[in-house]
């Protein structure tokens, strides 16, 4: 662990919908099948953009919740185009009818500034052998680009992804991933931050990738606690903050908790305060600031719950709502 500084900041956010907010879903979408069933190509297709310009002006209003409960860190769903890469639909320019409401967004954005980012779904492997899977990834990652530029937001370090396949072979798999990240072109890679997941590839794995291709790690401590190859993490703990060292946004990390021993790797309603607070405790002072991304079925409600529970502890002072520090 690195030498203590002040007290270390800590940031909260969640994930992609509210539960307060009635009829804002950010995700609304349209089966291939539903599209074809439309006898008019063209009528069809200005449904699918209907459907988008209201999964972003639902991004909107969740945005505007935000500003209002003070909370300065949300993921957006990366379902707010349906069939945008389908390879029947290659002709459609899906950017262009989007313009006027991504720019209502950056503007919002502007004038209430908060850390915005992906996560892209898990059909992104980068380290792929499959040349069209591979493809498909390329594509996936270029509409993030897009709309990440549609709403005037920074490239750097937007796009969570997990490293992918192991493909019973890890070490392979692992070298694969730095052969087809050559591929992967600059303006994509600045994008990307990588994970370590539940089931493969534990901290070790991604940090060797993230030191050797210059990427920053997502920790994710309930990804750990399932998979760690016996290693706590904080023996990596200095390693994963090191990759944060030139990037201009904060340290970020995820944090859920399980759903119950049998159904360990689920994600809770909730998360337990008391694992996270003995985390945050361990951490405090060697790092500036921490944003830690909530990962729990309840949404902003699980952040709302998390700020109650942390306001019992008496050495935890809250900056605004939805941030606070430990007193070192």
């Amino acid at each position: 662990m690195g030498c203590s500084l002040m007290s270390t900041i800590v940031r909260l956010g969640y994930v992609a919908m509210s539960v307060h907010l009635e009829n804002s879903s950010p995700s609304q979408t349209m089966t291939f099948a539903q599209f074809q069933r439309v006898k008019d190509h063209e009528a069809a297709i200005r449904k699918l953009e209907r459907i988008a310009i209201s999964n972003l002006e639902n991004c909107l209003r969740l945005l505007k919740h935000n500003a209002w409960s003070e909370i300065e860190f949300f993921r957006f769903s990366s379902k707010l185009i349906p069939l945008a890469n389908h390879e029947a639909l290659k002709e459609w320019n899906y950017i262009a009818p989007l313009k006027d409401a991504l720019q209502r967004i950056s503007v919002f954005l502007k004038e209430h500034p908060m850390r915005v980012d992906f996560h892209p779904d898990h059909f992104v492997v980068l380290n792929s052998t499959d040349k069209e899977v591979f493809k498909h990834s390329i594509q996936t990652l270029r509409m993030h680009q897009k709309l990440l530029k549609g709403m005037d937001i920074p490239l750097q370090n937007r796009c969570v992804l997990h490293v992918g396949g192991a493909y019973n072979d890890k070490e392979k798999a692992l070298e694969q991933f730095i052969h087809n990240w050559g591929l992967v072109p600059q303006s994509l890679q600045q994008m990307i931050m990588l994970e370590n997941d539940d089931t493969t590839f534990h901290i070790k794995d991604v940090l060797y990738l993230c030191e050797k291709l210059n990427v920053p790690i997502i920790f994710d401590l309930h990804h750990h606690q399932a998979n760690n190859d016996e290693t706590s993490w904080q023996e990596h703990w200095d390693r994963i903050t090191r990759t944060w060292e030139q990037e201009t946004l904060p340290l970020k990390m995820h944090i859920s908790s399980p759903k119950s021993d049998k159904e360990f790797r689920a994600h809770a309603d909730y998360i337990d305060v008391h694992g996270f607070y003995s985390f945050l405790k361990e951490v405090n002072g060697t790092i500036p600031q921490i944003d830690c991304m909530i990962e729990a079925k309840k949404k902003d409600e699980a952040l709302f719950q998390l700020v109650r529970d942390l306001k019992s502890y008496e050495d935890v002072e809250f900056i605004n709502s939805s941030t606070f520090y430990i007193k070192s």
